[in-house]
């Protein structure tokens, strides 16, 4: 029987050009402020209009502010791309979720939690995260601009199928082990190119047991590992995320969507072009201590005492150096990795009782504004700020150097974001990867700490 990845790919295939790509329908475009703008100008060069502009959603998030949303943006490049953005948006009919407004966010924060993306649907954006989608059950990957260009002119794209493979983790994850542990165990595993060529399918009893937000955060990381995208079988889970969302299915659409959706899974005799297999309890708090997100170690290892090469200079450590109580500068709490509710819960619930390390300087950022509200609501925000945090305006701020959320030369960040590659936070910055647990450990310690100890 085939596996969930080709019944979902085989559903949407338009044809197949002979000896060449397979043309592939394309449920939901979104787009944003920094990939689109050419694709939206070789659409006016050559007068076409958007084939199903419903299907289609922009929204700014990469220079979005995380201050003063309300002001004019004031670096003029980051000022430039959001109107862009939005002109473009009115001029060809487009759904637009501009900036400030109750619907802005990070894209692959709001795509889910409106309901926009969902189960079965082939979703593409022109972002390499866009791997995130695949919780929903979905077929999501990144592109680029060209291919934009495409999606928008046709609601098709031209692609080769990847292989197949599916990645089972079995057993039951330890005190304050999370999804984000989980994928960068598997990097670290796989390598950061270990699954290129691969579509890969999360499944087993540990995966199962993991929030909508824990399965956003895996599926995220996927393309860290090389993979083309991640993605999880829809089960009640999913489904009970997605009843209710403002652009879910409503009335008797819900029950056939449901029934359709419960359809979604691979077969038993379902064969992969690769399987792997690995232990919940064989994963403990992880952070990464080079330049890639695959060079990480459990938090209470040391760094491997071979090997590191030009990423453990720039990072300024050494070979078999323990990172415990190494001093930390900045804290980064969001990006479309861990950015959304059950992060800062998690966050609130190390630094509750506690307070900010007084040299350490820490970002807190909502994934999107719905996020902020619930914050609001479950009064995290009151937990947070009586610790010394302050809960800046949504975007996906540090995760990359495109907006104001710089950290500076030579400082060390711990951030909950996807990528630590050399001056991704800002030139000369240096970055380590962690789970939310673990930035709240070492923001209110002010040392790399082992979140598990403060629990």
């Amino acid at each position: 029987m085939n596996t969930l990845f080709d019944k979902i790919w085989d559903a949407h295939v338009v044809q197949q050009v002979p000896d060449g790509p397979t043309q592939l329908y394309i449920d939901r475009l979104y787009c944003h402020e920094v990939t689109s703008p050419q694709a939206f100008d070789g659409m006016r060069a050559r007068g076409l209009r958007c084939f199903r502009p419903e299907r289609i959603v922009c929204m700014p998030d990469h220079n979005t502010p995380t201050h003063d949303q309300d002001k004019p943006i004031a670096d003029p490049v980051s000022r430039k791309q959001v109107e862009t953005l939005e002109r473009n948006a009115r001029e060809f009919g487009i759904k637009h979720f501009g900036m400030f407004s109750k619907d802005n966010g990070i894209i692959h924060v709001v795509g889910p939690e409106k309901g926009l993306s969902l189960p079965g649907m082939t979703i593409v954006c022109g972002d390499s995260h866009t791997s995130t989608h695949g919780a929903m059950g979905a077929v999501a990957f990144g592109i680029g601009t060209s291919e934009v260009e495409m999606v928008l002119a046709s609601q098709c794209i031209l692609q080769q199928k990847p292989k197949s493979m599916r990645i089972n983790i079995e057993g039951r994850l330890g005190k304050g082990v999370t999804a984000k542990d989980v994928a960068l165990y598997l990097m670290a595993q796989l390598t950061t190119s270990g699954a290129t060529g691969y579509f890969v399918e999360y499944a087993g009893s540990t995966v199962r047991d993991m929030s909508m937000e824990g399965r956003l955060t895996l599926c995220n990381l996927s393309i860290e590992m090389g993979a083309r995208g991640g993605f999880i079988a829809p089960d009640d889970t999913t489904i009970n995320y997605i009843c209710g969302r403002e652009y879910a299915p409503k009335g008797e659409a819900w029950d056939k969507a449901v029934a359709y959706w419960r359809t979604l899974r691979s077969g038993d005799d379902a064969v992969f072009d690769r399987e792997l297999t690995f232990r919940a309890e064989d994963i403990e708090s992880r952070i990464t201590y080079g330049t890639n997100p695959g060079m990480g170690v459990s938090i209470t290892e040391c760094i491997p005492a071979v090997g590191g090469g030009r990423a453990l200079d720039y990072m300024g450590f050494k070979p078999g150096e323990c990172l415990l109580g190494k001093k930390v500068d900045y804290i980064f709490l969001g990006a479309c990795t861990n950015g959304r509710i059950e992060d800062f819960r998690a966050f609130a619930s190390i630094v509750e009782g506690r307070q900010k390390a007084a040299d350490v300087v820490a970002w807190l950022v909502p994934g999107s504004w719905a996020v902020d509200q619930q914050i609001r609501e479950e009064g995290l925000d009151r937990v947070l700020e009586a610790a010394g945090f302050e809960i800046r305006q949504p975007g996906c701020s540090a995760c990359l150097a495109m907006n104001d959320d710089k950290v500076p030369a030579g400082k060390l960040c711990l951030a909950t974001s996807n990528r630590n590659f050399e001056g991704r936070q800002g030139p000369g910055s240096r970055t380590i990867l962690c789970s939310p647990l673990t930035a709240a450990a070492a923001a209110v310690t002010g040392v790399i700490t082992d979140p598990r100890t403060l629990l």
